[in-house]
């Protein structure tokens, strides 16, 4: 039996990654790919081992590991850290029989092993991008993400504000403009009045994350999210006169690229549930101090329904070419 091996950090992955292992495993009957990871790293280890066997779950003969690289100094030359690396490789796995790369590294790599060679796609022209490409450009890159990676990389759009100031209205309508999806305000599925129980807002609370976690496998580059934690807290404080530990937890949970904060300055509607007509001023207060309290940085969305429009679309437009 041939044992292939194919090393990396994959940070992130990407369909180079996965098409340099697909072809290791058209020369062997095994192959063990070692993803090495150090505590700075700015992707998780762990997330990124999910990445690689979550592509590759159906694939028994590929055996993802991850290790811990606490000794590789860049101040050696290459030919001393590749035999390091070796020395490392022979104590933590099975013997291989063939390393497949398609880095410089892997030629003094596979002579310290022992084993032969195979060179994959060195000049980058089946897939051409890099992991530190798509770090540092992510959206730019967004073709080369396979789909288990992209969430991670979609940038989240928040739409945050007193009532009625068009925030659902304009999610989706952004959304429809921006070939992607949104996430709607979830309450207004789970409760048909203002009369409801702590047990309700955190249900709601954590519905809003879980809808959020969904709409992020499917979105296209940007997620638009019509509110977040911060206004279940207000609104939490405000019906109910205190505020559950857990939505202070789920805010910590999902960080937004981008704040919107919408102005009170249009006619208030009548739909049901909005019964705050007469604080309209009081609110936008409440809502615009929770930002700066955080020191969350925030645009002002004003004026009338096109002149929104076009704030928002200068900002989003920004950040994608960004």
């Amino acid at each position: 039996m041939k044992r292939g091996l194919v090393i990396g950090k994959f940070m992130p992955v990407h369909n180079g990654h996965v098409a340099l292992i697909n072809f290791a495993m058209t020369h062997c009957d095994e192959l063990i790919v070692s993803m090495s990871y150090t505590e700075k790293d700015p992707i998780h280890p762990e997330l990124r081992l999910g990445w690689l066997r979550s592509i590759f779950e159906h694939e028994p003969r590929i055996k993802v590991e991850k290790v811990i690289d606490d000794f590789d100094d860049e101040s050696l030359s290459l030919e001393q850290r590749t035999k390091i690396w070796s020395q490392f490789i022979q104590k933590r796995f099975p013997p291989v029989d063939l390393v497949i790369s398609s880095e410089h590294y892997g030629e003094p790599f596979a002579k310290h092993l022992g084993v032969s060679h195979l060179m994959f796609d060195s000049t980058r022209t089946k897939v051409p991008v890099s992991a530190t490409e798509i770090r540092n450009y992510p959206l730019r890159n967004w073709k080369f993400l396979p789909a288990v990676v992209k969430p991670y990389f979609v940038k989240k759009i928040c739409f945050y504000g007193a009532e009625s100031t068009g925030k659902s209205t304009m999610a989706a309508k952004m959304a429809l403009y921006y070939n992607t999806v949104f996430v709607p305000e979830v309450a207004r599925e789970m409760i048909t009045s203002n009369v409801f129980t702590l047990d309700d807002i955190i249900r709601i609370g954590e519905a809003q994350a879980d809808r959020i976690a969904e709409k992020s496998k499917i979105a296209n580059k940007i997620l638009f999210c019509d509110t977040d934690a911060i206004t279940t807290q207000i609104y939490s404080k405000h019906y109910l006169g205190e505020v559950p530990t857990v939505l202070y937890e789920l805010e910590q949970q999902i960080h937004y690229d981008m704040y919107f904060l919408f102005d009170v300055d249009v006619p208030w509607v009548s739909d049901g549930l909005r019964d705050l007509g007469n604080q309209r001023a009081e609110m936008a207060s409440i809502f615009k101090s929770e930002l700066e309290k955080r020191k969350i940085p925030y645009v002002l969305v004003a004026g009338n329904w096109q002149a929104r429009f076009e704030i928002i679309r200068k900002e989003v437009d920004q950040l994608l070419s960004n």
